[in-house]
């Protein structure tokens, strides 16, 4: 397998450290695990905080959240080269291990965010099943559980539960994603890695890739649909993005100068390597092209509030910049933190394989799935709201024929 090349060096490197365990698959695990936690963040904007500009999003971002979720263990899965042996970490748990106690996290977020679907889309999948025939009629009604009631009390009993629900999403989102950054700041034999300041960058990150990638899906899945994206949406969404962006900018940089300032010992190669190999993706792409360039982007959308095709094309080069730079975040943190011998006297030049199980084909084709895996999810249930009018008939006719049986 390519986990085992041999990677070339300079200085002094132990022997183990000429095979980089922790491949490109493990950069894309947070940075998917980072777009479920910022999706998540998108829809709350509506169904959590009741803020109206967001509601053509908040469906989408939900089903985008959920498509990401189960994206997440087929990466890691594919890491481990027996994926048959995760079933040992869950059947013999190990309360002490952070990286076993995942699965249980993962597990009740995944059922969280599916409770938070189901209530979500309730109503649309009755009005779906009463007007459908066959097998389809028979899936939306297994969804419902059977159940066709959208009365005004149904659909506020729906609605309580929600936004109850929704609480614990956002909670159990950001839990998990920060999970990661707990698992890399607690590594100390880490310089690149020990850092308290980790965690917090995993998670305001989060919500900038989720953001900008639910921003990107709306506009693409508009164009698609033949229908103008809302503007105000728009807008809102790349203030957001931006104040975010900010702030992680803000986070990165001074968790670099704090590592210069403190000069341990080894700083002097840590400075070497970040000014040698990893010069242009740390301080080109993830600094300059990921993050000033997207901020000075979208502040220009914000201070000129812009409108039309010029909007779109503003906030998708805006979001697709971002979400490089969130990625390029991940792989610096998980690549450079090998890359960096632990005997402080020498580095590693890593070069990621394009096949194999841990090539960069398998890494974005773990994305592109997780894409389509949203599209799927967007055609079978609907990326809009439920009609009001459509409701209110529905339950007139609904009426209508108990009066006529009675």
């Amino acid at each position: 397998m390519d986990v085992f090349h041999v990677t070339p060096f300079v200085g002094y490197v132990y022997p183990n450290e000429t095979v980089v365990a922790w491949t490109i698959l493990i950069a894309v695990y947070p940075y998917l695990t980072g777009l479920v936690a910022g999706a998540s963040s998108v829809s709350v904007l509506y169904t959590g905080s009741g803020l109206k500009a967001f509601k053509p999003v908040s469906r989408l971002a939900l089903l985008a959240a959920f498509a990401f979720m189960l994206t997440v263990p087929i990466v890691l899965l594919s890491h481990l080269g027996h994926p048959e042996r995760a079933l040992g970490a869950m059947i013999t748990p190990n309360f002490t291990s952070a990286f076993s106690m995942f699965g249980y996290f993962a597990m009740l977020y995944t059922f969280i965010l599916f409770l938070e679907i189901w209530f979500e889309f309730r109503v649309y999948n009755v009005l779906q099943a009463r007007k459908s025939l066959g097998v389809k009629k028979l899936f939306y009604r297994t969804l419902t559980l059977f159940d066709d009631n959208i009365s005004a009390e149904a659909r506020a009993f729906d609605h309580k539960w929600l936004r109850r629900i929704v609480i614990f999403s956002i909670l159990g989102a950001h839990g998990l994603h920060g999970y990661v950054g707990f698992v890399f700041s607690s590594l100390k034999s880490r310089e690149w890695w020990s850092s308290e300041l980790t965690i917090v960058i995993f998670v305001i990150s989060a919500i900038v890739s989720g953001m900008a990638a639910v921003m990107l899906m709306y506009i693409v899945v508009s164009a698609f649909r033949k229908v103008k994206a809302d503007d105000a949406c728009l807008r809102g969404l790349s203030f957001y993005l931006m104040i975010f962006a900010i702030f992680t900018l803000f986070l990165e940089g001074v968790e670099f100068v704090s590592l210069i300032y403190k000069g341990k010992e080894g700083i002097e190669l840590v400075m070497a390597y970040v000014t040698g190999p990893m010069f242009y993706r740390f301080f080109i792409v993830q600094f300059l092209v990921g993050a000033v360039v997207p901020i000075a982007i979208l502040f220009c959308v914000w201070k000129f509030k812009l409108s039309g095709t010029t909007l779109i094309v503003a906030t998708s080069v805006a979001s697709v910049l971002a979400l490089v730079q969130v990625f390029m975040m991940r792989y610096n943190v998980v690549i450079g933190g090998q890359e960096i011998s632990k005997t402080m006297r020498g580095y590693l030049e890593y070069q990621v394989p394009v096949f194999g199980i841990e090539g960069s084909l398998a890494a974005i084709g773990a994305i592109i799935f997780s894409l389509c895996l949203a599209y799927v999810f967007a055609k079978i249930f609907t990326i809009g709201f439920e009609d009001e009018v459509a409701v209110n008939e529905a339950e007139s006719i609904t009426k209508e024929a108990a009066v006529t049986n009675a």
